[in-house]
């Protein structure tokens, strides 16, 4: 929704889970054209952990998207899938990784980051439902978030999960605590963008920004190979029909509470 400048207000684009070269190249070609769209933005976050060849993150692709004005990454199940990583990831504050890990996981969960003259907390976290061995993510949540509030009231929570009923249930949970809990992994961008009763502003999966002619990202041709035959493929990023998908978010800066949330589906520039 276009500021009407009646209200103050800091806009945070959400982008959708970035698949492999793809996902990255309309990063490049949309990201100015939704800046000029939107009156700016005064922090973008994008879910990164499907950046790299389709799984993984490395240094290298992490720092292509902070030159193309990402402000911070978040990431998920797939964060350690490109080795290089690890050693990079301590020395790196705007990637994050799954806060419900063991204390001693490289990396950090949550953070503040500095915006402009906006101070926005963000913190990552990934569900235990069909998923890998996490800790609570609600208990983290609440534990995590009581730090982060201290120091600035404007609050988005990534909830990288399989089940959407765990991510609604994270919503509700958190409905007038945070800003925005935004569910990615499914790549499967929802219509269910709501604001919460508490202010809080919500969606179940924000969408994929990478190759939308594909399953979920991934060439067609293996992945029905390997559902027909019930034999191993080899899984390829996809190309054709790339769009960018997320969410953009307006946030009152005194209370933190979302007024807007808008989904965004941008096809790649002819």
């Amino acid at each position: 929704m276009p500021d009407n400048g009646e209200r103050r207000r800091v806009r945070i684009l959400f982008i959708g889970d970035i698949v492999g070269r793809p996902g990255r190249r309309i990063i490049a070609d949309k990201l100015p054209l939704l800046h000029e769209r939107h009156g700016g933005f005064d922090c973008v976050i994008a879910n990164a952990e499907n950046a790299a060849g389709g799984t993984g993150l490395t240094p290298k692709i992490a720092q292509e998207l902070f030159r193309y004005g990402i402000t911070l990454l978040t990431t998920g199940n797939h964060i350690w899938n490109k080795r290089e990583l690890i050693p990079y990831i301590d020395s790196e504050p705007r990637i994050l990784r799954p806060a419900n890990t063991p204390e001693d996981t490289p990396g950090r969960g949550g953070g503040i980051f500095s915006c402009g003259e906006t101070l926005i907390g963000v913190l990552n976290l990934a569900g235990q439902v069909f998923m890998s061995s996490y800790d609570n993510p609600f208990r983290t949540a609440t534990r995590l978030l009581a730090e982060l509030k201290t120091q600035t009231s404007i609050l988005v929570v990534d909830m990288h999960a399989e089940a959407t009923a765990e991510k609604q249930a994270l919503g509700w949970y958190l409905d007038s605590q945070v800003s925005a809990v935004i569910g990615t992994h499914t790549h499967v961008q929802t219509a269910d963008e709501r604001i919460l009763p508490g202010g809080t502003a919500y969606i179940s999966d924000a969408g994929m920004t990478g190759p939308y002619d594909s399953v979920i990202g991934v060439k067609v041709e293996p992945i029905l190979y390997r559902f027909v035959n019930m034999m191993p493929s080899r899984n390829e990023v996809a190309k054709g029909n790339v769009r960018l998908c997320g969410v953009v978010i307006d946030v009152d800066p005194t209370t933190g509470q979302a007024f807007s949330i808008t989904r965004v589906n941008e096809p790649m520039s002819e």
